[in-house]
């Protein structure tokens, strides 16, 4: 679990980047969250405070396939997860 100065710089980090960046219907702005052993990622729509796809680790396309791979090849499977999920909402393109 992480410890409360964690989660107070996560969150000072979020506000600086959410001040900057922001996604719209058309395009979308992509989080992504990395923990020791998961990584999680959503294209948001922050016109409406809503998520349009989201991908993880956790997902069960990924789960059979990722148990013997390194994280760089699992999160390279996520990318493309995420990028299928958007495309086929008719999204090309993302704010990251």
């Amino acid at each position: 679990m992480a410890s409360k100065k964690t989660l107070k710089i996560r969150e000072k980090r979020e506000k600086r980047t959410r001040a900057k960046i922001t996604g719209t219907q058309e395009r979308p702005r992509l989080c992504v969250f990395r923990s020791d052993k998961h990584i999680y990622v959503q294209a948001i729509n922050d016109t409406t405070a809503s998520t349009v796809a989201t991908a993880s680790t956790l997902c069960k396309e990924l789960a059979k396939n990722i148990r013997d791979k390194k994280k760089v090849d699992v999160a390279k499977e996520v990318g493309k997860l995420i990028a299928r999920a958007v495309k086929s909402k008719g999204i090309e393109k993302v704010v990251f």
